[in-house]
């Protein structure tokens, strides 16, 4: 696999950023602000106050660490695409619903998507597709 200079993370493969190997990740990573949402949306969906705020320091740190591509008109068409190529694959565009909008993202502004799982994007048609070695497997 070569390296690509510029390139988009989904949510796996930031939150497991400090256990992935530099040389397998994209010269200059990006997301989208689908991730953020993603991530903001994390320390809500736990009572447990330690991961509560471990969730919180996620948020605070790809906040800091990048300036997201945004999901702006043509992501959005590109998500009817998306959709469309997932209701042919016969998968529930709901169930993945982060999954799709960032793949979206990645297909409009040109980026091959980088993910640690790339069976969440199987079936999607014009997406470039960088899956990075899991760092427990």
């Amino acid at each position: 696999m070569s390296r690509h200079d510029v390139a988009l993370l989904d949510t796996s493969t930031v939150l497991l950023l400090p256990r992935l190997q530099a040389d397998a990740l994209p010269a200059r990573p990006r997301i989208s602000t689908i991730t953020l949402a993603e991530l903001a949306a994390g320390p809500l969906s736990t009572e447990d106050i330690a991961e509560r705020s471990a969730r919180s320091a996620e948020v605070q740190q790809a906040e800091a660490d990048f300036d997201p591509v945004p999901f702006d008109a043509a992501a959005a068409r590109a998500f009817g695409l998306v959709s469309g190529d997932l209701r042919r694959a016969g998968r529930k565009r709901a169930a993945r619903a982060f999954d799709a909008l960032i793949a979206a993202t990645a297909i409009a502004n040109g980026l091959p998507l980088y993910t640690c799982n790339p069976g969440d994007f199987e079936g999607i048609d014009g997406l470039a597709l960088v899956p990075v070695a899991h760092p427990g497997a």
